[in-house]
């Protein structure tokens, strides 16, 4: 199946040394290669693609409107990363693509209190754009 390329755009490393790609869906369709897999972050249904996919509703700068299977979904996806590549996206691909993947670093390792920096710092600067989404990242593992 193959696997990201970690210095390719988006594509961010877990301490485990996974690598999971994050991207923002306005910013035009995927690059090849493509996903084998992919978590959409979305108030709606996400568009069609030729790969699996699964959707977590979650409404732009909002948490997921179902936190409890959200987190069966980050587990999932964290697993998955194991045998190929595992992309997560919303609209611009910072505020819920961001939490998102703090979510798998703290599944990953990372402890809560540091996953939001780990992602602005191996992700994106601007990651992470809400004072809710942080406290959801902090408290994913309590709240489950």
């Amino acid at each position: 199946m193959g696997f990201w390329d970690k210095d390719a755009p988006g594509v961010m490393e877990l301490p485990s040394g996974r690598l999971v790609r994050g991207r923002g869906l306005r910013r035009g369709p995927a690059a090849a290669p493509f996903p084998t897999y992919g978590v959409y972050l979305l108030g709606s249904e996400p568009p069609d693609v030729p790969w699996e996919t699964h959707w977590i509703k979650w409404p732009d700068f909002r948490l997921p409107t179902d936190r409890a299977a959200a987190l069966v979904m980050f587990r999932e996806a964290l697993e998955r990363t194991g045998s190929g590549r595992v992309e997560f996206a919303c609209g611009g691909g910072r505020g819920r693509t961001g939490t998102a993947l703090a979510c798998l670093a703290v599944l990953d390792g990372v402890p809560a209190d540091q996953a939001v920096e780990y992602v602005r710092r191996h992700y994106d600067r601007h990651a992470v754009e809400t004072p809710w989404q942080k406290r959801y990242v902090l408290n994913l593992l309590t709240r489950g």
